[in-house]
């Protein structure tokens, strides 16, 4: 494994990562069966979006690389081959723990350098899905924002994200705090093939109903809509309206996206239980990764006016924002389906 040699977003750019101090756990217990965790210290922590990127922000931190989510459309599956890891079922089982990341970040918000700059969280894989139970590294994380002041947005399909509400009231009283739960759809059968390690869509669900509750705002990342599978009127009003009656904030629909890496374990997993669909989006997806543009325009119109019609407030573009920035400013309503800004999507 090249431990050496990674980036965040590249196998060959400065500075490397990880040291060779790695220590590979095969873990035998029920909840992590077949589950092999790497801990390694990073060497850095807060990582810079690259200059070309259209992301809306500029800073992130990821805990963890690989994901027992296991969704099978995940566009981060490509960054596992950066590490020799295989890209589909070792994405799943082969997790990269940061395990001094609560202690790095400290330490980098702290520098003279450091600006304060808003800091996304789960933009590349979920830092709350399962490994985070064992490992416990968001609490502290959490804590040097907070006492940073630092102004941070996580996304995640994770329920375990209840278990940081205190600290998150902590930090959302100094700083500004935005939460997003990705919830594509609502089909149970569905969900249990193609996002098979995930909390039910019901339970996330609950995750915005208990934020809302204790004072904290949460928007929903409605993504990915799946062509043919979840994608008709009816399923997108189910969706929408079950998202409302959370209590959301707002919901952003965001189309599936297929990049090298993603797409061949997605097709195959398509093959397998929707040999129909094959052709279908061989068609769709035919000049890239990305639907085309009249798809993404016609999914963002139904799923903002059925918003409208639920009573829930327009998405905003950028970072998820807390309640009281939405107070302080007034943005205009989300311009149209981007494929540079589909890349936030929890895929």
């Amino acid at each position: 494994m090249r431990w050496n040699q990674l980036s965040e977003a590249t196998a060959s750019t400065p500075p490397a990562l990880f040291g060779t101090d790695v220590v590979s756990r095969t873990i035998d217990t029920p909840e992590f069966r077949g589950v092999t965790f790497h801990e390694v210290r990073a060497r850095t922590i807060v990582n810079r979006v690259p200059g070309t990127s259209r992301m809306p922000f500029t800073y992130t931190v990821n805990p963890y690389r690989g994901c027992t989510h296991a969704c099978v459309y995940c566009f981060a599956r490509k960054t596992h081959s950066y590490l020799d890891l295989d890209t589909g079922l070792g994405f799943d089982s082969q997790i990269v723990v940061k395990v001094n990341a609560p202690e790095l970040l400290r330490r980098e918000l702290s520098a003279r350098r450091w600006r304060g700059e808003h800091i996304a969280m789960g933009t590349n894989v979920d830092c709350y899905q399962r490994a985070e139970g064992r490992y416990g590294l968001m609490p502290g994380i959490i804590e040097a924002l907070r006492d940073h002041a630092n102004p941070f947005s996580i996304l995640t399909k994770g329920t375990l994200i209840l278990r940081d509400l205190p600290l998150l009231r902590e930090a959302a009283a100094v700083t500004d705090v935005g939460i997003s739960v990705s919830v594509g759809l609502l089909d149970a059968e569905l969900w249990r093939t193609v996002e098979p390690g995930t909390p039910a869509p019901e339970r996330r669900l609950d995750v915005v109903r208990a934020l809302a509750e204790h004072g904290i705002g949460c928007s929903v990342l409605m993504a990915p809509v799946l062509p043919y599978l979840a994608d008709s009127p009816g399923q997108l009003r189910a969706t929408v309206r079950a998202i409302a009656a959370a209590g959301a904030t707002s919901v952003t629909p965001l189309a599936l996206h297929l990049r090298p890496g993603a797409r061949e374990w997605f097709m195959a997993w398509l093959a397998e239980h929707h040999p129909g669909l094959v052709r279908h989006y061989e068609i769709l997806y035919g000049n890239g990764s990305y639907a085309p543009r009249w798809y993404q325009r016609r999914i963002t119109g139904q799923v903002h006016e059925l918003a409208a019609e639920y009573g829930m407030g327009p998405a905003y573009p950028g970072a998820h924002r807390s309640p009281r920035a939405e107070r302080a400013e007034a943005p205009e309503p989300e311009p149209g389906p981007d494929p540079g800004a589909t890349q936030l999507t929890l895929l």
